[in-house]
């Protein structure tokens, strides 16, 4: 499984700002349907796709432009990852079929992935993970600070005694992981910078609605900002607010930005003691967005005339009924 986690360790050096991650992500199905290879490799970059391999095409298909650069650049030593991910199918089709032996799955469908990957913060902060995973769940994790592999069950204990017989294979791992994998990155970024190190200004938008327990919900939506990393709360009288809000994940747009919500459950009456707070690199400073107030009272004011043209319908049907009688 693990013959191709040195794919990349021939490419250098590039820029850096802010934080960055790079991972691979290898996908082998037992039954391979319409639209879905056999097996896969997936490359992202800051958690964005940017290169795939699949067994259909044989061969690495670059998802964004500047990745395209970078192959045809570097041919000779994309005609060896291809050869490599040939074999590492090989491979992989044989670790499935262990797994499969281990679990008694004789039959159906059945997946096996191998994620690894590091990432960098402008602070200096390195991480690194690897990662297998088998029908959907972590099979087995590697930790390069111990030098020791994470058995999720016992057929995992399998796997995992083998990789502990030969240690040299930990160290060899921990090494790409904190050196060779982030001298990539790098490169990824060198080529990328223009789209990778740009930053997006995040719009702020904060809107309300009735719940129906009579209590108000401001939702606060983050949009259309670069890179990922953001920190988005609710205050209430300028304090972090906690108490009755949800946050939803950070995710991608279609034109590679990010966006998010937050939202938080309030006394109608105190609306004006809360606001959306945010904070992101692209920002001078941090920005702090209320409900807008004229809205919010024209909302009301629209609501309460609708109310009351039903209060004089019903009034007016009741009245007509009582005469009828």
């Amino acid at each position: 499984m693990r013959l191709l986690f040195l794919i990349s360790s021939c490419l250098l050096e590039g820029c850096l700002a802010s934080w960055h991650s790079l991972s691979y992500s290898y996908t082998f199905v037992s039954e391979p349907s319409r639209g879905l290879p056999r097996f896969s490799i997936l490359e992202s970059l800051d958690h964005y796709p940017v290169n795939l391999y699949d067994s259909n095409t044989q061969s690495f298909r670059p998802l964004i432009p500047w990745m395209e650069k970078l192959q045809k650049e570097e041919q000779k030593v994309w005609d060896d990852f291809t050869q490599a991910a040939k074999q590492a199918e090989k491979q992989f089709r044989l670790n499935l079929r262990t797994l499969q032996k281990y679990y008694n799955h004789s039959q159906g469908l059945h997946i096996l992935q191998w994620r690894y990957g590091c990432e960098i913060g402008g602070d200096g902060h390195k991480g690194g993970s690897d990662q297998d995973g088998y029908d959907g769940r972590t099979f087995l994790s590697f930790d390069k600070e111990t030098l020791t592999w994470t058995a999720a069950d016992v057929a995992a204990q399998v796997s995992k005694r083998k990789l502990e017989g030969e240690p040299s294979f930990a160290h060899h791992l921990k090494y790409y992981l904190e050196e060779t994998c982030l001298r990539i990155l790098r490169k990824r970024l060198k080529y990328g910078k223009e789209s990778l190190l740009r930053k997006e200004t995040p719009v702020v938008t904060v809107t309300s609605k009735t719940e129906a327990n009579g209590m108000e919900s401001l939702v606060c939506r983050v949009h259309g900002f670069y890179p990922k990393e953001i920190d988005a709360s609710w205050r209430r009288d300028g304090e972090v607010w906690l108490q009755d809000t949800l946050h939803g994940s950070v995710a991608p747009n279609a034109d590679g930005t990010f966006h998010l919500w937050l939202s938080v459950e309030i006394d109608p009456q105190e609306w004006e003691r809360y606001q959306c707070h945010v904070e992101h690199d692209s920002l001078q400073e941090p920005v702090d967005v209320a409900l807008n107030k004229p809205a919010y009272k024209k909302r009301l004011l629209h609501m309460s005339f609708w109310v009351l043209i039903l209060l004089i319908l019903l009034i007016l049907i009741c009245a007509f009924r009582k005469r009828q009688t």
